[in-house]
């Protein structure tokens, strides 16, 4: 089977290949398409075929445009410019600020302490490690803004526990990886930033509110669905605190957890901005980590400046390469055809709502999520917005339908983190996940119908 499938992953990607060729060299076969029709081609099946080679992400979306631009003989200088226009925004800056406070965090050992005072919380319940492992990762997603910072820091030390005390390693790990999301949905995000600005200025503010009320929702299902397996197989109870104990872990874990406080209250009464609240983070996380833990030294420190750099070059690539691939989308009519075909299949509000969410769930599996939310927002934002879902709604649709990607095969970066760390399989993990996944599914579709559980807290605070 495997090998019948190689033959056609293979005859696919030479026919690719030779559709590509055929119109960049403008043979006679290629005459009867239109200009705009043959641009289409180029650009989407360059697009495939680098994915399909496992090319990294901003080369899948750079490459496409530049030889979609050559095709169509424009200025291969707008495309460049296009890129530099896509990182030359003011509120930019705080994504490298809130990935270098989450990184500080990681290295700093607060998700350690946020795993214990977890523990004091819910711990003793059937399954209760199952259950912390969720918990911290709604304490931590409010801290770092990234699932992967989630999974590696938490699950670094929670998985092999959990394993130690009789959990099956693949249900460990599964739990780690559909938790982990939740930092994407619960603010400060730094893709809900990105979100406002591919949605053309969106509230931050009002994105980050709107984040609460669906993440604690995710959160409280992930731990109905582990609490339910935990029963079945008969997972173990977790020791009882002794309460001088658990005051000590509750006033180191609350200085960890101030972050997101002081973030959140900050914006919402006008003390900063989104990219003021990123570099107060940053400083934040470090203070505590130096001077309070003393879990940062300089070698640590050093790491974490190197780890960060190199993420924020990776995102900041992304965006310059996904604003050159989104102008030659705008231009070649892209969005106006999708929603054409959209709803030429149907003009009923709740059957388009299901069919764009289950295409960013197919693109989520495919591709990450940061070029797909610069890419799919222009596209789609226009429709749902004739549909009568706000923008503010639709921004923490698509964090939980692309936070599924992320722990989804087989382009899940989540999912890849949380199998290195755990020695797992992906085929394994991602067959364990499969109740977590419905489960986030479930909310992801009362989000998308009940706009109350976003506008509730993001309709207040939009400006």
């Amino acid at each position: 089977m495997r090998r019948v499938l190689a033959y056609i992953f293979g005859a696919f990607m030479i026919f690719l290949l030779g559709v590509l060729l055929a119109f960049m060299l403008r043979l006679p076969i290629t005459q009867n398409f239109s200009r705009e029709e043959a641009g289409r081609i180029v650009l989407f099946s360059s697009f495939v075929l680098l994915m399909m080679l496992r090319v990294p992400i901003a080369f899948c979306l750079s490459i496409p445009a530049f030889l979609t631009a050559i095709y169509l003989k424009l200025p291969v200088m707008v495309i460049f410019q296009r890129m530099g226009a896509g990182i030359n925004a003011f509120s930019l800056i705080a994504i490298p600020f809130f990935i270098l406070a989450g990184q500080i965090m990681a290295e700093g050992g607060i998700a350690q302490k946020i795993v214990e005072f977890s523990n004091i919380l819910i711990g003793r319940v059937r399954g209760g490690l199952a259950m912390v492992n969720i918990l911290a990762s709604m304490f931590f997603g409010g801290v770092s803004g990234s699932s992967v910072a989630d999974t590696s820091s938490i699950g670094a030390f929670l998985i092999p526990m959990m394993v130690q005390q009789g959990y099956d390693r693949d249900f460990s790990i599964a739990v780690t990886i559909t938790s982990s999301t939740l930092g994407i949905i619960i603010p400060p995000s730094h893709n809900m930033i990105i979100y406002s600005l591919a949605a053309g200025g969106v509230s931050i503010g009002a994105l980050f509110m709107a984040g609460y009320i669906p993440g604690i929702m995710v959160g409280v299902a992930q731990m109905i669905v582990a609490y339910i397996i935990s029963r079945k197989r008969n997972y173990p109870v977790a020791g009882k605190v002794g309460l001088r104990e658990a005051l000590i872990i509750t006033r180191d874990s609350i200085l960890g957890l101030l972050v997101g406080v002081i973030i959140i209250a900050g914006i919402i009464f006008g003390v900063f901005t989104a990219t003021e609240a990123s570099v107060v983070a940053a400083v934040y996380a470090l203070i505590i980590t130096i001077f309070v833990y003393k879990t940062m030294d300089l070698r640590k420190l050093l790491r974490t400046f190197q780890n960060t750099a190199v993420v924020i070059a990776m995102v900041m690539f992304i965006i310059a390469s996904s604003s050159a691939f989104g102008y030659l989308l705008a231009y070649l009519k892209v969005p106006a055809i999708v929603a054409g075909a959209l709803t030429s299949i149907t003009t009923n509000k709740y059957v388009l709502l299901l069919l764009i969410n289950l295409m960013l769930l197919f693109l989520g599996m495919i591709m990450d999520m940061a070029p797909l939310i610069l890419i799919t927002t222009p596209i789609l934002l226009p429709l749902v917005r004739s549909l009568g879902m706000s923008p503010i709604q639709f921004g923490i649709v698509m964090m939980i339908n692309l936070g599924i990607g992320l722990c989804t095969p087989p382009v899940g970066t989540t999912l890849f983190v949380g199998c290195a760390i755990g020695k797992s399989t992906m085929e394994r993990v991602a067959r364990a996940s499969i109740p977590f996944y419905l489960a986030m599914i479930a909310i992801l579709l009362l989000v998308t119908y009940v706009p109350w559980f976003t506008m509730f807290l993001g309709g207040r605070f939009v400006r």
